[in-house]
């Protein structure tokens, strides 16, 4: 089957304009905040992270765990200090799309299927 030039050119500039942009690097260090619903409640994370470390803030609990980075937009938390043997599970995140104040990313537990996905504000 042959294609008109007219057709390839339109073919090209359409599927140009759903590219997601991902300049993870900005995003691998600072402090950010997410928020989600669970339960009809509004939750929210504050959470600074830096190149090793990642310390979050949820409701009266501060967390700090180490961080391993796998490429520029994804990486592994893993918690430092667990208490119970289900919270010594690390996390996988991978940045999705990046836009000028907060990124998109999905994460899941380690051994999990389930995947979740947020977006985190720079503060």
């Amino acid at each position: 089957m042959k294609y008109s030039p007219l057709f390839i050119l339109m073919l090209i500039v359409t599927t140009g304009c759903y590219e997601n942009t991902r300049d993870c690097k900005d995003y691998q260090e600072g402090t950010f905040i997410w928020e989600q619903e669970s339960g009809g409640k509004l939750l929210k994370t504050e959470f600074t992270r830096t190149k090793d470390l990642q310390i979050e803030r949820f409701e009266n609990t501060v967390d700090t765990s180490k961080i391993e980075w796998i490429n520029d937009c994804e990486w592994r938390v893993i918690p430092i200090d667990p208490k119970t043997n289900a919270e010594s599970r690390a996390y996988l995140f991978k940045i999705l799309s990046t836009k000028k104040d907060s990124y998109t990313f999905e994460f899941k537990q380690s051994g999990r299927d389930q995947i979740f996905t947020g977006t985190a504000l720079k503060k």
